[in-house]
């Protein structure tokens, strides 16, 4: 993405518009940070006992200067001065409280980015966390983003997609949590005393996705020897365009989860349900946000057919070659996908090349996404294992189970006495195993797919370079 140089107004403290990983405090936060992040346990305490521990007072060092980076750098983004404060008051709590299991309530609470969303903001993020898809344990991270928030966008978010709460942002710099293959910024994933009742916001980097799109769609395409028509393959090349394309994107996904029939559950894995119920549902808010692209596109906005694309290439390519195969529940939805479309003559795989009917894609698609909304539809008036036994049956219409698989057999394979989650326990780790096609494209596409770990649009174009 360009670089956006903003000016921030005088009522939010700053002077005139600087990056903030150009202060010099930035560094010296960022040293501050990774030099805690090794000492802290999974839970984010410190064990003074433990081998490599440091002294309490070498740890009460490295806070006090990450304090001091936060305070320099915040009036440069004066609009995080409330939660700036309440951060320095956490971290100082931190120190006082023996180094324990961390708690930032007060600082997540006052951290309000999505009150005041403008095109090119930075923000300046610290806090004990997790990364999806990165570091699983709760340990410091400092980022700083910037929004994407175009006045498009914006009008969109106004008049038809309304997702108060949603970020899209991009990555100026961060620490080593976010060297990963995460792409979010997710306030559940942060260290607190307890949840607060509701979140007021959540953000997806488009920068990270975008890059790691167009390198895993590129490759892709010239491994299944794909010809693109000419406005595709404009897209695939363009960064910036496939930013935008990727903020509507997740920001229509994002507001399907609460809409439609049976909304989306956020604890559906924790209560055990069948991963297959997860990988629907995940499929259900892309698909929907395909449909939205189409209907776009016919009224004349330049990112629906990008987004339609976006969608189609990344659930085909990436999502069903990315990660293990346990519980792969984002992969199983680019199984589904790409099956559905292959199932109905949009896509071929013959000589050894992919071709796809470009003028029945979006038809095929919708169709798909309807078939969705009707298991949906028709789940309400359902007991929920009928419900599941439901989906899995559309499921195991397009892609083929497990030959071990228990709940291919059905019911009378199950011991229907037991409470539905227990039934969880008889669903195997990798109930659909990719087939042929996609254990051969794989193969070829890991090293890639690899590659994009920690990608931003600066670190692409200095690869391409």
């Amino acid at each position: 993405m360009t670089e956006i140089l903003v000016q921030d107004t005088v009522a939010d403290g700053i002077s005139g518009a600087r990056r903030v990983v150009e202060h010099p405090a930035w560094p010296e936060l960022k040293n501050a940070v990774e030099a805690i992040r090794p000492w802290q346990s999974a839970d984010g305490s410190i064990d003074f006992g433990a081998e490599g521990a440091p002294a309490p007072a070498e740890a009460e060092a490295a806070v006090s200067r990450a304090i001091g980076a936060v305070e320099e750098l915040s009036p440069l983004v004066g609009h995080d001065a409330a939660y700036h404060r309440a951060l320095v008051a956490d971290l100082r709590k931190w120190v006082a409280g023996g180094f324990a299991v961390p708690d930032f309530l007060d600082s997540l609470l006052a951290f309000q980015p999505a009150q005041r969303r403008a095109d090119g903001r930075q923000h300046l993020v610290v806090f004990p966390m997790y990364t999806q898809n990165g570091n699983p344990d709760r340990n410091f991270e400092a980022v700083v983003l910037r929004m994407v928030w175009p006045e498009w966008l914006a009008e969109l978010e106004r008049t038809r997609y309304d997702n108060p709460l949603f970020l899209g942002i991009t990555f100026e710099d961060f620490t080593a949590g976010y060297d990963t293959h995460s792409a979010v910024l997710f306030p559940e994933t942060i260290a607190v005393r307890e949840a607060p009742e509701r979140f007021s916001w959540g953000g997806i980097f488009c920068d990270r996705e975008a890059a790691r799109f167009r390198r895993v769609t590129e490759a892709a395409v010239d491994i299944l020897g794909l010809e693109l028509p000419e406005d595709i393959r404009a897209m695939v090349s363009d960064q910036d365009r496939c930013e935008q394309a990727f903020v509507l994107w997740d920001m229509v996904h994002d507001r399907t989860h609460s809409h439609g029939d049976l909304p989306f559950d956020p604890f559906m894995i924790k209560q055990r349900q069948p991963f297959w119920m997860y990988g629907l549902e995940e499929l259900r808010c892309d698909l929907t946000a395909f449909k939205e692209a189409v209907k776009l596109e016919a009224e004349g906005n330049a990112h629906g057919r990008d987004v339609q694309y976006a969608v189609l290439f990344d659930r085909m390519f990436r999502f069903p070659v990315s990660g293990d195969r346990v519980r792969n529940y984002d992969g199983l939805g680019g199984q589904l996908l790409f099956a559905y479309l292959h199932k109905h003559d949009v896509v071929r795989w013959t000589d050894n090349t992919l071709k796809i009917d470009w003028e029945r894609a979006p038809h095929v698609t919708n169709q798909l996404c309807a078939e969705i909304e009707d298991l949906y539809r028709a789940g309400i008036d359902r007991p929920k294992l009928v419900h599941w036994f439901a989906a899995y049956d559309l499921v195991s219409t397009y892609l083929a189970p497990h030959p071990g698989s228990r709940w291919a057999k059905g019911p009378d394979a199950l011991d229907l006495s037991l409470p539905p989650r227990k039934l969880v326990d008889d669903v195997l780790p990798d109930e659909f195993p990719l087939s042929m096609f996609y254990e051969a494209l794989s193969k070829k596409l890991k090293n890639v797919i690899a590659s994009t770990r920690g990608i931003t649009a600066a670190s692409a174009e200095r690869v391409a370079a």
